[in-house]
């Protein structure tokens, strides 16, 4: 059993999913609630929830792990309505007095709650995630963790209660870890908080003094400020101590083959081609009204030159190769880094003026662009 459970994991991202499935139907295995929870978590992570919620369906004696499963799933592809609608789900079935639906509906435990926190946080759903977090220890008695926490942090940087959530970490009951620190610093970077985000980037070049990201979010938040000094000074440190910046790479399958692309990349055998579609499409943009966010490629140089440089994006490459060799399916692009905002915006276009699905994963969770919205709703 858990070698199935183990493929499973290994094909989440790749066509052979659909093989084992097949598999598994045929030796009936996918009604034990192992192999049912295997295939929930796997067409989570693959961005395929219809498949998820039919492998939760078809699992006959749910545990909690089948539900936190689908929880996930929901809160990673940006469907955060649904995923509190399966938490109130389980409630449902827990009152109901049949003995099988008491065996299926669960009261959420701790590892539905960092989803839940998370699907609030991702949708600023502010209140109602304020709501949940009191009802972790008052209703389910579940004493948070340091998981909980940076959830509930991040759910308040992001809805720009940056002070609150920098008050909440002094208070907190526990040490903060980088998770914590980094969802504040994060927080001060879309809402160019310098005070409160020196402060974070100070716990955090202290906890974690060889992760390239934190150096390249507090040179961002000098770099919004126009402080180019301090950004020149956080470079040298970073070449003092040998940080280097992780390189954003974009990978799509095609024929079982994965392509990899990097910003500017111009090794892949269709570069050519791929560049002069991605300039067809930049004036197709420009005339739906795309202007490149140059606040994504924050650098102390022209205008013109930032925009060259977001034009380039290994996402950007990674689509329109997808593009020019595929036909009406979704296109699936995964990166790893999280998506900046210049592309998110291309990439909300593209799919309208392509009439294509495309879906990215990108550290954190998924966005599924169709008809120029993604569903994230811009808030991620």
């Amino acid at each position: 059993m858990s070698i199935t459970i183990g493929l499973m994991m290994h094909c989440m991202f790749s066509r052979p999913w659909l093989m084992l499935h097949g598999a598994l139907l045929k030796v009936r295995l996918d009604s034990n609630v192992f192999v049912g929870n295997g295939l929930i978590a796997m067409y989570g992570k693959c961005g395929c929830l219809l498949e998820a919620r039919r492998a939760l369906d078809e699992v006959p004696s749910r545990d909690v792990v089948s539900w936190n499963s689908m929880v996930a799933g929901y809160a990673q592809n940006m469907q955060f309505d649904d995923a509190l609608e399966v938490c109130r789900e389980m409630e449902a079935l827990k009152q109901k007095p049949d003995a099988e639906m008491q065996n299926s509906g669960l009261s959420p435990d701790s590892i539905a709650f960092v989803a839940i926190l998370s699907a609030c946080s991702h949708s600023g759903l502010l209140d109602e995630g304020k709501i949940y977090f009191k009802q972790m220890t008052e209703k389910y008695n579940l004493t948070p963790r340091i998981e909980h926490f940076a959830c509930y942090v991040d759910l308040l940087g992001r809805a720009g209660q940056v002070d609150e959530a920098y008050n909440f970490i002094k208070q907190m009951p526990v040490e903060p870890n980088e998770r914590v620190w980094g969802a504040l610093l994060s927080s001060c970077r879309v809402y160019s908080n310098m005070d409160i985000g020196l402060l974070a980037a100070d716990n955090l070049l202290q906890l974690a003094p060889e992760q390239s990201g934190y150096y390249v979010l507090l040179s961002n938040i000098y770099a919004k400020a126009g402080r180019w000094k301090e950004v020149t000074a956080v470079r040298s440190l970073m070449k003092r101590r040998r940080i280097r910046k992780t390189p954003g790479i974009s990978n799509v399958e095609l024929n079982n083959q994965v392509h990899t692309f990097l910003a500017g990349d111009t090794l892949h055998p269709q570069s050519k081609e791929i560049y002069e579609e991605l300039g067809v499409l930049v004036g197709k943009m420009k005339e739906l009204g795309y202007v490149p966010e140059t606040d994504s490629a924050l650098h102390d140089v022209e205008e013109e030159d930032k925009e060259c440089h977001l034009a380039v994006h290994s996402e950007k490459l990674a689509i329109v190769f997808a593009l020019l060799n595929t036909q009406n399916s979704p296109i699936r692009i995964t990166k790893n880094l999280r998506v900046c905002g210049d592309c998110h915006i291309a990439a909300k276009l593209i799919s309208k003026i392509a009439g294509r699905e495309i879906v990215v994963r990108d550290t954190n969770r998924f966005h599924h662009f169709k008809d120029g919205i993604c569903s994230c709703g811009d808030y991620w």
